[in-house]
């Protein structure tokens, strides 16, 4: 890649997830330049450096799609790095990663932030506001215009979280398998657990599950299987299902509390694959609770790429105009 003419990007957007990787160079007026998806971000799994190596492959390729400059050894590509990263969950943790980006010396300056928050800001017009997302796990995170975050560790059991579609797999299977064998309530789970897979009974599904005939990473299918039970009056699962939503509005009305946003109006955005599928049980028990503890909150389910959010936090930072947000939200609702 040449040196001698840098992309003229304001913003460097990293949204990176377990799964995949999403990049974007924006300019300062919210056109976008380049972009790229890439691997998964799991530095607890590969080490740091490995894991910024995928991103580095990315914001390569979007770099290429958005002219000639750039790193290595030349001017970098954009003034700012806005990058919103799963397994940022701790501050020690996102001070390191911020250290490792730095060293790539892909931008002016860099920022980095738990990938939460950029669905929070992808579903809202200012950076005020609460979101809560659910896919394989969940997370919490909120925001004011002056700098004021409230967040969790977010790190499964030991820091007290409950839910996400691994936890109601989990949760489901634990149900079922007691139901089958006398211990626990009657439940459809019984049935409808095994059956996703082919298998006539739960004690042949734990056999799979056990031995790797079912990879672990299946369990998550079984989420979908629950919600569906839940819709057809099945008690275990419904209390799954309602549990889940106890939850998501746990987070959200402590979150506001410590912005003091409680007797405010607010959006409360939702996200996630488990969220974001709208399944009626879990969007009325939601609706029904967060009415009742904060009755001026406004919910609103997100679907747009978060890379979105990584750059609008991104354009915040460069000072860029309204504009410039309203183009780079009309770029990714065309797709």
């Amino acid at each position: 890649m040449g040196v001698n003419a840098p992309v003229k990007a304001a913003v460097l957007a990293i949204d990176a997830g377990n799964s995949k990787t999403d990049v974007a160079l924006v300019g300062a007026d919210g056109s976008v330049l380049g972009a790229a998806r890439g691997d998964g971000f799991q530095p607890p799994v590969v080490g740091v450096e490995a894991a910024v190596d995928v991103l580095a492959a990315a914001v390569a390729e979007a770099a290429r799609e958005a002219g000639p400059g750039g790193p290595p050894g030349g001017p970098p590509y954009a003034a700012h790095v806005s990058a919103c990263l799963a397994n940022a969950d701790l501050p020690v943790e996102e001070a390191e990663l911020t250290a490792a980006l730095e060293r790539r010396g892909w931008a002016g300056t860099t920022e980095v932030r738990n990938d939460t928050f950029a669905l929070l800001r992808a579903g809202v017009d200012e950076p005020r506001g609460v979101a809560v997302v659910c896919g394989a796990g969940i997370n919490c995170v909120g925001m004011l215009p002056d700098g004021r975050t409230a967040r969790f560790p977010a790190l499964g059991r030991i820091s007290g979280d409950w839910g996400g579609g691994g936890g109601l797999a989990e949760e489901a299977l634990w149900f079922a398998a007691r139901a089958e064998d006398g211990r626990g309530e009657p439940t459809e789970l019984v049935r409808a657990l095994p059956g996703h897979f082919g298998l006539p009974t739960m004690y042949a599904l734990i056999e799979a599950l056990h031995l790797g005939r079912v990879p672990a990473a299946r369990r998550h299918e079984l989420a979908p299987v629950l919600f569906a039970v839940a819709r057809a009056g099945d008690p275990i699962a419904l209390g799954l299902v309602h549990r889940l939503a106890d939850e998501v509005v746990a987070l959200s009305t402590v979150a506001l509390r410590r912005l003091d946003l409680l007797d405010e109006e607010v959006p409360v955005v939702l996200g996630g694959s488990v969220l974001a599928a709208r399944h009626p049980d879990l969007d009325a028990r939601i609706a029904e609770l967060l009415a009742e503890k904060a009755p001026k909150a406004t919910l609103r389910v997100v679907t747009a790429p978060p890379v979105l959010g990584a750059a609008l936090l991104g354009l915040d930072r460069v000072g860029a105009d309204a504009g410039a947000a309203t183009r780079l939200r009309e770029r990714y609702r065309r797709g």
